[in-house]
């Protein structure tokens, strides 16, 4: 798994640091956030809601597909005296906008740090998303799966909104 992160990360840093790169108003934002979740599968016995923060910069290679680096922190609560515990998703992401406002798709591939967690240090993280934007705001849904060690697969669904500070 880490290998094909590493694979992931040289190919995206390659060609965006390949070409000249003008960082702009019109192309690089700062995007801040916050997201709430429904823990599914594994995560579903242990945890009844999560609630976090998103950090991403972006940088858009045409107008219609951006790529950047993203990192957070979700908080899951526990259930049934199982303690809270958190995940710090460290990763690269991609998104595609299909018009200057209007429906995006994308997702964030990395690794997700588990904190609180005896004997797991986390794995694979993967969120694929889709959602609305336009100029200050994107809006949307989630399905968050860190592939965690000991065969544990953290998932969660959720909604999420980011502010745009731009550069």
């Amino acid at each position: 798994m880490k290998k094909v992160f590493l694979l992931f990360a040289m190919i995206v840093g390659t060609s965006t640091f390949a070409q000249d790169v003008e960082i702009n108003a019109k192309n690089s934002w700062l995007k801040l956030g916050l997201n709430a979740a429904l823990p599914v599968g594994d995560a579903s016995d242990v945890s009844s809601f999560a609630l976090g923060l998103d950090l991403r910069g972006q940088y858009l290679v045409t107008p219609h597909f951006g790529i950047g680096l993203t990192s957070g922190y979700n908080h899951f609560f526990g259930k049934d005296g199982a303690d809270d515990f958190g995940l710090v998703p460290v990763a690269a992401f991609g998104r595609y906008y299909f018009q200057n406002e209007g429906v995006f798709v994308g997702a964030d591939l990395g690794y997700g740090f588990l904190t609180n967690v005896e004997d797991n240090a986390g794995g694979l993280y993967v969120n694929p998303q889709v959602g609305y934007h336009n100029s200050n705001w994107n809006i949307y849904a989630y399905f968050q799966n860190t592939f965690a060690e000991n065969d544990t697969n953290l998932q969660a669904v959720g909604i999420g909104a980011t502010y745009n500070l731009k550069f």
